[in-house]
């Protein structure tokens, strides 16, 4: 399975509501299991807990619930557990309140804690395990100011003690993975059924702690008929990668052409190859102003040239010898290095409206298409854009917090207003195409976060389009390989301090080692 589903917040409450509706399955029953799930998660990372002393706060909602269960459980165990509710006992309705009354019958420890007794109340605790059910995923916005002092007055004792969050970490934002202004820092969080989207966003990692994912009972039929509108990428995206032939030639093996270079910008193009090259193109062309030719080759034989023009400018109209290695290409790259030139526009505009194969397009190409609207809507279903937030700011007419903000919304806009492909870049990229669910990476890379390493991701992009695999999975595949070879550079750079060149060069090394890491069948 290449993805496993991000559900949003209110995904996931219609998956719930369409098995207690549909199929019948008691909400009850669902938090019974949730609860049973955590207790599992929770006993496998700390050992038995009988004589540990324990406190499960209890939010309002059906977290609430979750803890309440998950505290009877304890209770049985032999656990000292108190059960911390922020409600009067008689204002539990519901389903939360039945889990509640069954925690009660069996003389579960239970106590108000409210703001005015939250200090004096847990003064004395040192607890030895937290379990965290104040919020869940409904929460949205700032918090109140008496939810954040008893956020961090349990962030305080979480400080010498285990802390396993209920579904997400309280104050976190379900959709988003935002903190306003403070969250739970759990040890661990147990997620319920599939990982709630804001899960994946790269800042969550410091409030999660070790992310749990289990099932809780939803059946199958519902997750089919209502598939969640985000999804994960997972190890068998390599799956796409075109299989080896033993009578591949180069010829047969992907033919590359870059479109870019510029005055004071040929190191842009020169990655790009080098990024086309180390994931397998078995051609790649530089096409580029013709006295920026050698330069951007840069003592690199295996990186071919095609000179445009006599001068370190772009000409105004595509030669003859473009147009024919436009023909015999089997992707384009185009725009690394490229500039903001206006003959550099014109040229693109030409470029754009010609019969040519799959494009990537990347840097100054960007800027262009920002600046002249009309373009955006003339690529075709087997183009890729991969923007940086900076670059998505200028495409959406956007600042660059508001993309940083909502980076699922910014990348859906994007690609629901042309055919093609999305990657907006960064920690966790997201991918996205019309009609398909947004797909996000699970790499937060340090070693990736360097000038110059985008340029070796639109070259490996090229090299699978030119592989003809479908222009998602393409992107998807590229995005992958891109991650594996940032995580393998983190053993030689673990503090950064590596070039980008050598992300290109890591590429081979970094999928052979996970290929042969995985078990044989």
């Amino acid at each position: 399975m290449a993805y496993i589903p991000l559900p949003t917040p209110a995904e996931m409450n219609s998956w719930d509501t369409q098995a207690i509706t549909t199929f019948g399955i008691r909400e009850e029953i669902l938090m019974e299991n949730a609860s049973r799930e955590a207790l599992h998660v929770l006993l496998d990372l700390t050992g038995s807990v009988a004589g540990k002393r324990i406190l499960a706060f209890m939010g309002s909602g059906n977290n609430g619930g979750d803890a309440a269960a998950i505290a009877r459980h304890l209770h049985t165990l032999g656990a000292n557990v108190l059960l911390l509710h922020t409600k009067p006992v008689r204002k539990y309705t519901k389903t939360t309140g039945y889990h509640f009354k069954l925690a009660r019958n069996i003389d579960t420890p239970h106590a108000l804690l409210t703001p005015q007794n939250a200090a004096r109340l847990l003064q004395h605790e040192q607890p030895d395990i937290i379990i965290d059910g104040l919020l869940g995923t409904g929460m949205r916005g700032t918090l109140s100011s008496d939810k954040s002092v008893l956020i961090n007055q349990l962030n305080a004792l979480g400080e010498k003690a285990f802390v396993l969050a209920l579904d997400i970490p309280s104050g976190l934002h379900g959709r988003l993975g935002t903190v306003d202004p403070i969250a739970v820092k759990a040890d661990a969080t147990v997620t319920f059924e599939a990982a709630k989207c804001g899960l994946a966003m790269p800042e969550t990692k410091q409030w999660v702690g070790d992310l749990h994912v289990r099932p809780i009972g939803i059946p199958a039929q519902v997750r089919a008929s209502h598939p969640a509108s985000n999804v994960g990428m997972t190890d068998s995206v390599l799956s796409f990668r075109r299989p080896l032939s033993e009578t591949m030639h180069k010829g047969s093996a992907g033919k590359v052409l870059i479109i870019g270079g510029s005055k004071g910008l040929t190191g842009a193009p020169h990655l790009s190859a080098l990024g086309a090259m180390r994931s397998g193109a078995g051609y790649t062309t530089v096409a580029s102003p013709a006295l920026l030719t050698q330069e951007i080759k840069a003592g690199q034989p295996e990186i071919l040239t095609l000179a445009i023009g006599t001068s370190d400018e772009w000409s105004t109209h595509i030669p003859d010898a473009v147009k024919k290695a436009i023909e015999g290409a089997d992707s384009l790259i185009i725009g690394p290095g490229m500039g903001r030139s206006t003959n550099a526009a014109r040229f693109l505009k030409e470029l754009i409206a010609l019969d040519r194969p799959p494009s990537v397009f990347d840097a100054d190409a960007l800027y262009h298409l920002a600046e002249h609207e009309n373009l955006l809507q003339s690529l075709s279903d087997r183009d890729i854009l991969t923007p940086h937030p900076g670059e998505m700011a200028r495409l959406c007419q956007k600042s660059i917090t508001e993309i940083q903000a909502d980076r699922l919304t910014s990348t859906r806009l994007l690609a629901d207003s042309f055919a093609g492909a999305v990657i907006l870049k960064g920690a966790a990229s997201c991918i996205a195409q019309r009609g398909k669910p947004t797909v996000i990476s699970p790499f937060c890379t340090p070693t990736l976060a360097v000038a110059g390493s985008g340029d070796v991701l639109s070259g490996i992009l090229g090299t699978h389009l030119s592989h003809d695999i479908p222009t998602l999975e393409a992107a998807c595949l590229g995005v992958y390989e891109h991650g594996l070879a940032g995580e393998f550079l983190e053993k030689q750079f673990p503090h950064r301090g590596n070039l980008p060149q050598e992300i290109a060069h890591a590429l081979p090394k970094a999928v052979r080692e996970y290929l042969c890491s995985q078990p044989s069948t």
